[in-house]
């Protein structure tokens, strides 16, 4: 995608939400956050989505992680929106804030933006405490998100943060599944950094490089 990417700053700037405004870098600073965009208000999979959000509130915050919305319409519309939200999402309420963009001016300063469709997108951007995008999601206009690929997703980088990325996630990992060892960490530093021990996959090429442990 153009524009802002994987590892850079997410800009400064200061947006109008439904709990207020505030700048980016101050929302960011204390926590990681999971940024997600959507074309527009009183959408149907947008609707559908917010309210997953809603209902999945208590997994992020357990995570310590905050959630921050956007959408192409102003704060009054938000807060009207999140009635038709809170009353399809039956006992789930929109506490997070829900940015307001109706110039569509944020935007593309987000890379936000659907190359199809030359518009606002379904993006989500999770942002780590120094304000830099550490994983990007962009989807179409017809496909509605996973929450559970988000949590997992989030889970993922955490757990690598976590182990000052010495380690990866492989295909399809869980919470409490082994982990990876990265190729830069040589066996003897290994050994070092895993007491619990790792096991490295006998393959063809014997090179020795599928390292699996077990970390928390």
């Amino acid at each position: 995608m153009p524009g802002i990417t994987l590892g850079d700053t997410v800009p400064n700037l200061e947006v109008e939400t439904t709990n207020g405004t505030f700048k980016l870098h101050d929302y960011f600073a204390d926590s990681w956050t999971v940024l997600f965009s959507h074309p527009g208000d009183f959408t149907p999979v947008c609707t559908t989505e917010l309210g997953a959000m809603a209902k999945y509130a208590h997994e992020f915050d357990k995570r310590g992680v905050k959630l921050l919305g956007l959408s192409c319409d102003d704060v009054q519309s938000h807060k009207d929106w999140i009635k038709d939200i809170e009353a399809f999402t039956h006992g789930s309420k929109v506490k997070y804030p829900i940015i307001a963009d109706p110039n569509k001016e944020i935007i593309p300063q987000l890379n936000m933006i659907d190359p199809i469709e030359n518009g606002p997108s379904r993006a989500l951007h999770i942002v780590g405490p120094d304000s830099k995008i550490k994983l990007s999601f962009l989807y179409p206009s017809t496909t509605g998100r996973n929450m559970d690929e988000v949590l997992r997703a989030l889970d993922s980088l955490l757990m690598a943060s976590k182990h000052n990325n010495k380690i990866a996630t492989p295909v399809n990992w869980k919470p409490d599944e082994p982990v990876v060892i990265s190729p830069a960490v040589s066996d003897e530093e290994a050994k070092k950094m895993f007491p619990q021990g790792f096991k490295t996959a006998d393959l063809p090429s014997k090179k020795g490089y599928l390292r699996h442990t077990q970390v928390s």
